[in-house]
């Protein structure tokens, strides 16, 4: 399941009716869909989800090649039109992430098997796109998981 850890992130956004209604709907998973002179007139705010790649820790007594534990990266990044709006969406992100993963009864079973185990959250430097333009930055989220 490890593999598709972005989904319930994704999922975890899109459940925060005041998030998504601060971006107009605008969270995307792995990228904007539209080619990329269209992606400078996105409008902002705007998050997308990304997976970043995994790692598979350790061994275990029932399988000699892979370990019961893997490392998964998870960045959001999050655009807005002002740098007050970009803290406002970060920390709405961080709220949704949180309410989701503690909720154990407002989703499915299936999507609940995705919640990490446990996860490090670090963010990057607050920047500025002028060509966009926007304020951007993004949150990465390093998680432990079952595979």
């Amino acid at each position: 399941m490890s593999l598709i850890t972005d989904k319930v992130f994704y999922n975890a956004l899109l459940s925060s009716s005041e998030l998504t209604a601060l971006v107009g709907n605008r969270i995307y998973n792995t990228s904007i869909a539209v080619p990329d002179e269209d992606l400078l007139n996105e409008p902002v705010p705007y998050i997308i989800i990304t997976f970043d790649g995994m790692q598979n820790e350790g061994l275990t007594k029932d399988n000699s090649f892979e370990g019961d534990t893997d490392k998964v990266q998870i960045s959001i990044e999050i655009t807005a039109d002002n740098r007050e709006d970009l803290g406002t969406l970060a920390q709405g992100v961080r709220d949704a992430v949180i309410a989701y993963f503690e909720d154990t009864e407002g989703h499915t079973s299936e999507d609940y098997d995705l919640v990490p185990q446990d996860y490090v959250l670090s963010s990057g430097p607050v920047q500025y796109d002028p060509i966009k333009p926007c304020y951007y930055q993004n949150l990465t989220y390093n998680c432990d998981t079952n595979p």
